[in-house]
């Protein structure tokens, strides 16, 4: 160890580990958890870890406290530590070229245990080869990797960008509520019982879908949210209950103004938060649906020129979509939503060809998966109505679930359109991860569970009865409600 520099002693606050760099020859005070131990006769090294990084701590009991001295024996791995200490250079053969703070280390003075550690049940210096449901399990311990903790921060600073993009190009933010009334428009909603009001239910949204439409009716013009959205399907593949989306809406727009406005702000957005990727194509290209299935088999192309590579980007635009598909019941349903505006051209179709309406829909694709879905919406009550009709609904049906939405496209509702982008997909793409539960702080299983909360439960019966809830049999089958749609 080189020799101490003279000490300059600072305030009782406590300071990052990666700002201890600039500190040198100052009394500072670190806080956060042994990451290792390593002994050396009577001297002792920790590497002790917070948000920031590592920074090693020597431990020498004749520079400690008397108290500190008395805890040092103890000390393990992830013991939650206060340690008061001085800045020091490290000599040039002990420079670590692999550490942020390789080039100082902390001579301590006091150390304080603010919590001592169980073992850990697994290692989490990299917990990606680590059993999934023992890491949901212990998602808080999961989340202490550098790997997690550096996803969360990706995430972070994604979502800042589009919030700080947005705001310039004059959008405002606007909260919706998560209980509503349930409009069935696509998957299965999560139903919520009102204890106020005996037998009626609210639903948690699958998408702000009238909610920002409704916004655009109230004269916003331009609307966006970090929404949270809620989806009660059978969990298929890698999807969750409940995801997070850019959501956002904008009054007298065309097609054209919301992708130029996506393309920007994506574009934007790689080139800050990940320049270390490449994107293949800028334009993004654009494909028709029909030629997208004829040549790719898929309405999510990937489109990299080397499959492999997860660091290159490219985004596709398809346009197009079919405003209706085939139920496989001799029906009909909404391929995206059935607030979708028809292709101009092709309205004269709804009587006699309905399935050969083009909807003014877009989705933008990113090396294989779908990204993005938006459309231009339909703004007046009779075309709307229409909509509903050639679904199935009948007219008590339309005024029961959507009357509030056709009643409100009476009041000079502008032309409108938006678009979603999933949160959750892209950082995944941006992290390199296999799935979305690897960004997000909190997943569920695949089937939808919670295992570090123990979620969903059983409740107490007279909390069931407070909500007016009879359980007539536990073992409830789990078929699949029919689709009014694909996509929100």
């Amino acid at each position: 160890m080189p020799a101490m520099v003279h000490m300059k002693v600072k305030t009782n606050q406590r300071i990052l580990n990666a700002d201890a760099v600039k500190r040198v020859g100052e009394e500072i005070i670190v806080r956060g958890w042994i990451n290792a131990r390593r002994d050396m006769g009577k001297i002792a090294f920790l590497d002790l870890r917070d948000r920031s990084g590592l920074l090693q701590v020597v431990l020498v009991p004749a520079e400690l406290s008397a108290t500190a001295r008395e805890s040092m024996k103890d000390l393990r791995p992830e013991y939650c530590l206060s340690i008061r200490g001085i800045v020091q250079q490290r000599g040039a053969k002990q420079i670590n070229p692999n550490l942020a703070t390789g080039t100082i280390e902390l001579l301590a003075k006091d150390v304080e245990v603010l919590n001592t550690a169980k073992t850990l049940p697994f290692d989490i210096a990299d917990t990606s080869a680590i059993n999934e449901e023992l890491r949901l399990k212990y998602r808080y311990l999961d989340l202490r990797s550098a790997r997690m903790l550096k996803n969360l921060d990706l995430r972070d600073r994604v979502v800042s960008f589009f919030r700080n993009f947005l705001h310039e190009q004059g959008f405002i933010e606007v909260e919706t509520p998560f209980l509503t009334k349930g409009t069935p428009e696509g998957a299965r909603e999560f139903l919520v019982p009102s204890r106020m009001h005996t037998g009626k239910f609210y639903v948690l949204p699958q998408s702000p879908q009238q909610f920002k439409q409704l916004l655009m009716v109230a004269g916003v013009e331009k609307y966006f949210q970090i929404a949270r959205c809620f989806r009660d399907e059978d969990q298929r593949g890698d999807r969750q209950p409940e995801f997070t989306q850019l959501d956002l809406e904008m009054s007298f727009v065309t097609q054209e103004d919301i992708m130029e406005l996506i393309e920007k702000m994506t574009l934007a957005m790689v080139k800050t938060i990940a320049p270390q990727k490449t994107i293949s194509a800028k334009p993004f290209p654009r494909i028709a649906y029909r030629d997208c299935i004829a040549k790719y088999g898929s309405d999510k192309p990937d489109l990299r020129k080397n499959k492999t590579d997860s660091n290159e980007l490219a985004f596709a635009w398809v346009v197009d979509f079919p405003l209706f598909e085939d139920d496989g019941h001799g029906g009909m349903q909404a391929a995206h939503h059935p607030f979708c505006m028809p292709h101009a051209e092709d309205v004269d179709l709804l009587d006699h060809e309905p399935l050969k309406v083009r909807a003014c829909s877009y989705d933008l694709v990113l090396n294989g998966f779908e990204l993005s879905s938006g459309s231009i919406r339909i703004h007046q009550r009779e075309l709307q109505e229409k909509i509903f009709r050639l679904l199935g609904l009948t007219d008590q049906e339309i005024t029961e679930r959507f009357g509030h939405i056709l009643e409100a496209f009476e009041y000079g509702a502008p032309p409108h359109g938006g678009i979603a982008p999933g949160i959750d997909r892209l950082v995944m793409l941006l992290a390199d991860e296999p799935n979305i539960r690897e960004v997000m702080a909190f997943p569920k299983t695949g089937d939808a569970r919670d295992l570090m909360m123990g979620a969903p439960s059983e409740v107490e019966p007279a909390r069931l009865e407070e909500a007016h809830i009879a359980i007539k049999n536990p073992k409830v089958s789990r078929r699949r409600a029919p689709d009014a749609g694909r996509r929100t």
